[in-house]
């Protein structure tokens, strides 16, 4: 079976290197999946999952907060704004990030506040619906 080579890179450090028989990434126009051989693209990332499947069916799921996607034919390149591992995500403080993020929301006043306040509830959301797939809830 052939593979395509993996990185996730956040400003934090390496998070992810190795090889991969699919992936699939949060896109800002939906979700892509890259298999080898792929077209080459560059696009952005919005806030979600990243999940990278193994030859042997196993799947690693990582969370990222935006960034880039480069696709080559024969590697993929996540540069995330920041990254985690799905094992690093905590439920409960994605679930209070949210509720804060909506709170901030309802008292936004102008243009930029609303604008920044959205923002961050919409990767609230992304960081607690991440989080309760990698603990088996949907």
């Amino acid at each position: 079976m052939a593979t395509i080579k993996v990185d996730i890179v956040s400003a934090e450090g390496e998070i992810h290197s190795g090889d991969a028989a699919m992936v699939f990434a949060p896109a800002s126009m939906g979700e892509v999946g890259i298999a080898p051989r792929h077209a080459p693209m560059l696009t952005t990332l919005k806030p979600g999952e990243v999940r990278v499947q193994t030859e042997e069916g196993e799947e690693e799921a990582f969370y990222i907060t935006g960034g880039m996607l480069e696709i080559q034919p024969n590697q993929v390149t996540i540069l995330a704004d920041t990254a985690l591992r799905g094992d690093q995500l905590d439920e409960a403080a994605a679930l209070a990030a949210q509720q804060q993020a909506e709170k901030a929301l309802e008292g936004a006043a102008d243009e930029t506040d609303v604008a920044k306040a959205t923002a961050e509830l919409q990767e609230a959301r992304a960081r607690y619906r991440a989080s309760q797939k990698m603990k088996g809830k949907r």
